[in-house]
């Protein structure tokens, strides 16, 4: 299974990413993680230690790796390069494994059809696209923020897209833009996900207001979440109102990926 988790920046993608992605690596199944974003937060929100995250770093930020693998160096543009360069090891040499979750951090997504051509973007949409064909895992995409990425067709090949939203008319136009993009590529399997939800009006509003789109379900707003993260201790241990809501929603993902 394969869900890229998508949204407005700000609302909460990093959470549900961790939560989820906990949840599948608790119940036995192979879990990788891929922080999609310039600014890598993921392994904060799942809680690895420092001696593990020390491990980690951008593949976009690896000059000698991209040097390597296509012949030219970041940031060259024009000249000759490999456009397909080796990436079958990257995801286990450059990851770290912690609590059963094997994290990659991408970096910045510079990548396809209208994106830059130059050697890291070559080496993440071959990486990309190889992801997309390991089998016995599911893959979890943290995207970063906004719609670009989907404009670059980074994620047509995906299982179901989660788009989280807050409880706010802006936050569901980028979801409304969100649905049309990724309607473009030919991706249809989408879901809502409202976050930092008080009560049931605010409940009710994003079900009467959701861009056509079957809501998955709610993540209750909870300061815990804060405090968890002032603490360094993954979200999925430090609040259980957060953590039995991601739990029937990846049960739901379950189910449907295997009807």
């Amino acid at each position: 299974m394969k869900l890229a988790i998508t949204g407005k920046g700000g609302v909460g993608k990093t959470t549900l990413t961790a939560l989820i992605a906990q949840i599948y690596a608790d119940l036995g199944k192979q879990v990788l993680a891929v922080d999609g974003d310039p600014s890598p937060c993921l392994a904060g929100a799942l809680g690895f230690p420092d001696d593990v995250r020390d491990k980690l770093s951008p593949i976009s930020d690896m000059d000698e790796l991209i040097f390597e693998r296509t012949g030219a160096r970041k940031g060259q543009i024009g000249g000759f390069f490999t456009i397909n360069p080796r990436v079958d090891d990257i995801p286990e040499r450059f990851s770290a494994l912690h609590r059963g979750v094997r994290l990659l951090e991408m970096g910045s997504v510079e990548i396809g059809g209208t994106g830059c051509i130059c050697p890291e973007a070559a080496i993440l949409k071959t990486l990309f696209t190889h992801l997309m064909f390991r089998k016995d895992e599911i893959l979890m995409l943290d995207m970063y923020a906004g719609v670009e990425h989907l404009g670059r067709a980074t994620v047509d090949f995906v299982d179901a897209m989660i788009i989280v939203v807050e409880p706010t008319r802006r936050s569901l136009g980028t979801a409304r833009q969100i649905k049309k993009l990724a309607n473009d590529i030919g991706l249809k399997r989408l879901y809502l996900v409202g976050n930092k939800v008080r009560n049931d009006d605010e409940k009710k509003f994003l079900e009467a207001e959701t861009p056509d789109l079957p809501v998955l379900g709610f993540l209750p707003a909870d300061l815990a979440v804060q405090e968890a993260d002032r603490l360094g201790i993954p979200v999925h241990d430090h609040v259980p109102s957060l953590r039995e809501s991601a739990r029937i929603m990846a049960e739901f993902l379950i189910k449907l990926e295997r009807s």
